[in-house]
Parts: C-alpha cells; sequence; structure tokens
C-alpha cells in the first residue's frame, strides 16, 4: 500500500525542482497581494502528478484524495496547492462521491489563498464532479454565507459552466433563481474577486437569458459595483448593452457625487 506520507513528500519535491526565480517573480504580477511562489507552470504542475500516477495506475480514488490531504497540509507555496488539485483530476467526475464536495468547501476554508487557486479547483474538481453529480450543485449555494471569500467567489464559479451544459443526453439548465440569489447576496460583498465571480456568472446567464439578465441589472444597477456590472454586459448585443452602459454612467456618476 502507498505509504501517503512519503508520496507527498517525493511528489514535492519533484514540483520544487521545477522551479525558476524568473518565472516566480513573473507571476507576481497576477495577483496584486503577493503570493509564494516556485515559479513552476500550470502545465508542469500537472505533468508531474501525471507522471506519478501513470506510473501507478492502481492507486485508487480514496488513497488520491488522502493524498491531496496530505500535499495540501504541507503546501507553502502557490503551485503546491495547484497540485493537490491536479492529484484529483481525473477522478473527480466518478472516482468520488459527496466526499469530494465536502473537503472543496473545506479547502477553499482553509488552504485557497488566492484566486487563481479557486478557480483550479472549481474547474479541475467541481466541474468534473458535477458533470457527474448534477443533483449536487444546489449545495454550492450554501457557500455564499462562507468565512471564506474563495468559498463565496466559488459559489458562481463553480456553477459558469452549468448555465446551460450538455451531459450525456440530458440539457441541464442552471435556474435563474440560483443565478441572481447568489448575486444579490453577494452584490455588497468586500472583496473584489467575489464580486468579479458575479460579473462572471451574469456575462454567461446573458449569453443564454439576455432579456432577464438585462432586466435584472436594470433593477440593481445603482447598487452594483462598476466592475461588476461591466462585466455582465459585455457579451450582450450591442444595443442593449449600449442601454446599460448608459444606465450604468448614470449611477456610478451620482455614486461618485454622493461619496457612495
Amino acid at each position: 500500500m502507498m505509504d501517503v506520507a512519503a508520496a507527498a513528500g517525493d511528489l514535492l519535491a519533484s514540483l520544487a525542482v521545477r522551479g525558476d526565480a524568473d518565472v516566480a517573480a513573473g507571476t507576481q504580477r497576477y495577483f496584486p497581494q503577493g503570493i509564494r511562489a516556485l515559479g513552476v507552470s500550470n502545465a508542469s504542475v500537472v505533468e508531474v502528478a501525471t507522471e506519478y500516477f501513470r506510473e501507478r495506475p492502481d492507486i485508487p480514488p480514496a488513497r488520491r484524495l488522502a493524498l491531496t490531504e496530505e500535499v495540501l497540509s504541507r503546501a507553502s507555496h502557490h503551485e503546491e496547492v495547484l497540485l493537490g488539485f491536479a492529484l484529483l483530476h481525473k477522478v473527480a467526475r466518478a472516482g468520488l462521491g459527496d466526499e469530494l464536495l465536502d473537503r472543496c468547501e473545506y479547502w477553499l476554508e482553509t488552504y485557497v489563498s488566492n484566486w487563481a487557486q479557486c478557480d483550479d479547483l472549481c474547474l479541475k474538481l467541481l466541474y468534473p464532479f458535477f458533470r457527474g453529480h448534477l443533483d449536487r450543485i444546489p449545495r454550492t449555494r450554501r457557500w455564499v454565507a462562507s468565512r471564506s471569500p474563495w468559498a463565496r467567489r466559488a459559489a458562481n464559479v463553480a456553477v459558469v459552466k452549468f448555465v446551460r451544459r450538455t451531459v450525456g443526453r440530458t440539457v441541464f439548465e442552471l435556474p435563474l433563481p440560483h443565478v441572481f440569489d447568489n448575486c444579490t447576496r453577494l452584490m455588497y460583498d468586500e472583496d473584489v474577486y467575489v464580486q468579479k465571480g458575479c460579473g462572471w456568472l451574469l456575462k454567461v446567464t446573458a449569453e443564454v437569458h439576455q432579456d432577464e439578465v438585462a432586466a435584472f441589472l436594470r433593477t440593481w444597477h445603482t447598487r452594483m459595483a462598476r466592475d461588476t456590472f461591466r462585466y455582465a454586459i459585455e457579451k450582450m448585443d450591442p444595443e442593449t448593452r449600449a442601454s446599460l452602459m448608459a444606465l450604468g454612467k448614470q449611477a456610478h456618476g451620482r455614486n461618485r457625487r454622493t461619496g457612495e
């Protein structure tokens, strides 16, 4: 049986030797608050995980989950967190059940510390998981009340690909009340990345339900952050976008005059 502690040490060592100080320095421009980076590309992080399991194809999903837990508990650099998620990518859809969703929520609140880690977890783990467990998508709604801004961001980012998604013979559509309730509850969030997550979800929803999103924006535009609003209208048709932009300019102009 795999020694989880020893395996985690080997994986972290394999990742560390790929580090590049120049790449690490360049990475900082994407993170205004700064991060601890080894300087390993995302593709190389995935390669470390892929090579490990290529030589050990019989490791069951439950042991992979234990290995991810061990890696994350030791992680002190950005790419080490991404490595933890990469270890589970191949088994996220069918290899694990609700325990994966529970752990993702915990990781968002405990180990994730920037927008890139949040989005990587959403796309590498939650997206394939939900493709195999569409009925579990509503579980993410409780994340809007999390103490962690990354769980609050993930409440929207994790479901972006399910606004309308064909899965097998099923066409799944995220209910509009889910979208609008999330965005209403997070509209005043103090974290800019949570607000950008709202804008992202509204933008994608507008590609399928433009009229409904436009009506939502007309109702809430006076209380919505400028960046969130602009993100939401990005993919709308030119006429609708221009109409909403005019409303947004009026609202943000008033806010500047009143100091709101």
